[in-house]
This record gives structure tokens, C-alpha cells and sequence, in this order.
């Protein structure tokens, strides 16, 4: 099984932590299954994963396996810590220092030109066997040469029934190749039928988020925000706006909004809920707009006469306006966002991008040229 890896993909750590070991236990320690694991480090959307996939390397050239394995394992354990550093390889070197690794050794490693050239190659191999996006999972059997895939962090039972198929001679069932994780990995807001328009409610996805754009396009961005994060304001006035004009208005690009309201943001959850009442009256955007330049106004400790006040700004009925930000069942749609992301967000802004049956994550605010030629891969892809 050649495993297609990114070690700063949420996908491939969650099947390193849930699904690895029992792979490992019931087909790799009996001899029925051989696992090679091949670097593809997605650098438009995890820009410090191919540093990491070079400390990789250089513990694998100290000459140990086991130093390779742990420092495999470490990187993946502390990706929330280095994902997002100035300068990773700190990180890394003190990985290394725990590793038990020459840490001199290392840290030229490190610096040496030819690791990155040698990831490059890699990510040049993978695509070169049409892969794409991470994890992905080819299984060769040896006596024949065919292969198989399983596209997607998928339930131990998908890799169990793929395995077993194979090791007894036969032909592995279609189920257990199904990408994007399987259906039941992925969650209502990120599929096809979720993401279509509700007929019933204007602006909105079947599964209840805000959205803009063309519900057909190939690339869909998923954005968790908190509206009291002051790098998800800086990405709504600074980087949305060139997003916008360049993919969302050409229907290139399906834009959805979700609610994470941080905890150290005590007013972020009231302002969600002021988002979700104007949304009522037909005005999600122009208060997601106003909320985002008047931050300032609302963030007290009680926001309620700042965000009426906001309402009316809009010319929304402010009576309807403040009795909806009251109603329990409009505070459970940004509860239930939040649940949402709860397994995988750990700071806002988060985006996940949705493309081609697979999903990725972007962790903070990029700047918008990288966020561009990020989105634009994909777009060129999807036209092909």
C-alpha cells in the first residue's frame, strides 16, 4: 500500500491517529501488508508542509528507520504547533532533540537545497500517478501488478475490506474505492446535496449555511469565521474582495459561510446570531459587511443596542431584529456550526476547500496572491 501524504493535511493526521494503528495491528505485523509512505506535500494550501516532509527526510538519514517513524509520528502529533510558525524549523529541530537525532546534523540537513529538490520529485511522482490530494492510497498486488485506490481519510472497514479482498486473490468490491472518504465521512454541509440551494430559503445551502456564487461550481470554499477575529476581518476587507472579483462573480468558485465564534470572542456568538437575523430579512451580507467594519461598535459587553443599531443602518424592522436575537432556534444555527468545525478548526479564519471529491484546509488568513494562485490550480484544473 503506497501511502500519498501530506504531514500537515487534518485528513491524513485523523487516518494516522484513528486508522493507521489498526491497520498496522490486524495486516502490516502478520506480514499480509507492506506500507510505503510517499511525500505529497500540498504547498498552495499548506505552505510550511514541505519543510516538514524534509525533517522527515533527514531523520531518515540518519540511518534509522526508527528515527524516521518517530519523527513521522511526532510531526504529525504537533502539527497544530508548527502549521502555522514564522520559521517551522525550530520546530523541527527541537523534534529532533527529543527524537534523539545529531541535532548539528539535522539542522545542516535541513538547510540543504537538494532535501527540497528531492520533495519536489516526489510531488512531481505522485501526480504523475494522477494524485492530487491527500491521503490518497494505492494498492498494488505484487503476483499480478493491478492496482487498486481508496481516495480519502476512509473508516478502517474500507481499508479491512480492500486488504482482505486482495491478500485471498480477489477482486476488491467498487464500494471500497470510493473517494472523497465515503459517504458517510462526509459531513451534509460539504456534499453535493447539502451545498445545493434551498428552494425554500434564498441565499442559503440545503444543509442551512449562507452562500454566494454558482451552486454548480467545481471548487467550493467553505470559510469558518468569528466576526470579533480580527484576522477573519482582515481577510473580509483585505483578501475577499480580490476573491470575490476574481472566482465568486465569474460562478467559478461556490462561496459558504459558517459560524465559529471563538471563546476568547464573547460577543463573536451575539454578533453570528445578528448575522443570522438580517439574514431573515434578506440582508446575511450586508450585515456579515457591517459587522466586520464596525467591530469596534459591538464588541461591549452588552452588543445588542450596537447590532440594532446596525439592523437599522440596513433599514431592516428593528422590532423583528431584536426579538430575533432572542430566539433560541437562530442561536442554535451558529451553535451548530460550531459543532461543525469543532473536530477539526482550530483557529479562524479557517477555509476548507472542497475540489474534486476531496477536501483540504487552509489554516489563517493567506495573503490574497497566495490564496489566488491557490484557488486558481484548481480552477485551471476543473476547465481542463
Amino acid at each position: 500500500m503506497y501511502e500519498f501524504s501530506d504531514l500537515q493535511c487534518p485528513f491524513c493526521q485523523r487516518y494516522f491517529i484513528q486508522t493507521e494503528p489498526a491497520i498496522n495491528e490486524n495486516y502490516v505485523r502478520n506480514g499480509d501488508l507492506r506500507v510505503v509512505f510517499r511525500d505529497l506535500p500540498l504547498v498552495q494550501l499548506h505552505p510550511n508542509a514541505p519543510a516538514a516532509h524534509i525533517a522527515s527526510i533527514c531523520a531518515a538519514d540518519q540511518g534509522s528507520a526508527k528515527s524516521y517513524w518517530e519523527m513521522h509520528e511526532q510531526l504529525f502529533r504537533t502539527v497544530d504547533e508548527w502549521a502555522s510558525a514564522a520559521d517551522p524549523n525550530q520546530n523541527f529541530i527541537e523534534l529532533a532533540t527529543e527524537v534523539g537525532l545529531d541535532v548539528d546534523a539535522f539542522e545542516a540537513c535541513l538547510a540543504d537545497e537538494a532535501k527540497a529538490t528531492q520533495v519536489e520529485e516526489r510531488v512531481a511522482e505522485a501526480m504523475a500517478f494522477g494524485f492530487s490530494g491527500t491521503p490518497s492510497f494505492q494498492f498494488v498486488r505484487e503476483e499480478t501488478g493491478d492496482t487498486y485506490e481508496i481516495v480519502g481519510a476512509q473508516p478502517f472497514d474500507a481499508f479491512a475490506e480492500m486488504i482482505e479482498a486482495l491478500v485471498a486473490g480477489e477482486t476488491p468490491a467498487a464500494a471500497a474505492q470510493q473517494g472523497a472518504g465515503g459517504d458517510q465521512e462526509v459531513p451534509t454541509w460539504a456534499t453535493a446535496e447539502g451545498l445545493q440551494p434551498d428552494p425554500d430559503r434564498p441565499g442559503y445551502t440545503m444543509a442551512g449555511d449562507q452562500y454566494r456564487g454558482n451552486p454548480d461550481a467545481a471548487v467550493v470554499v467553505v470559510e469558518y469565521s468569528d466576526f470579533q477575529c480580527p484576522f477573519c476581518q482582515r481577510h473580509t476587507l483585505d483578501t475577499q474582495p480580490i476573491l470575490d472579483e476574481t472566482f465568486v462573480d465569474s460562478d467559478q468558485v461556490l462561496w459558504v459561510f459558517k459560524h465559529f465564534p471563538l471563546s476568547i470572542h464573547p460577543q463573536a456568538p451575539a454578533a453570528g446570531v445578528a448575522a443570522e437575523c438580517a439574514a431573515e430579512q434578506g440582508q446575511f451580507w450586508e450585515m456579515h459587511h457591517l459587522l466586520f467594519t464596525n467591530s469596534s461598535s459591538w464588541s461591549v459587553s452588552d452588543p445588542s443596542t450596537a447590532l440594532t443599531d446596525l439592523a437599522a443602518e440596513l433599514g431592516l424592522d428593528t422590532e423583528k431584529f431584536a426579538a430575533c436575537l432572542e430566539d433560541e432556534e437562530i442561536m442554535a444555527r451558529v451553535d451548530n456550526d460550531l459543532a461543525d468545525g469543532a473536530q477539526f478548526v482550530r483557529g479562524t479564519p479557517t477555509f476548507v476547500v472542497l475540489f474534486n471529491g476531496q477536501g483540504s484546509i487552509i489554516p489563517g488568513a493567506l495573503p490574497a496572491d497566495r490564496f489566488v494562485s491557490a484557488l486558481q490550480e484548481m480552477v485551471d484544473e476543473a476547465a481542463q
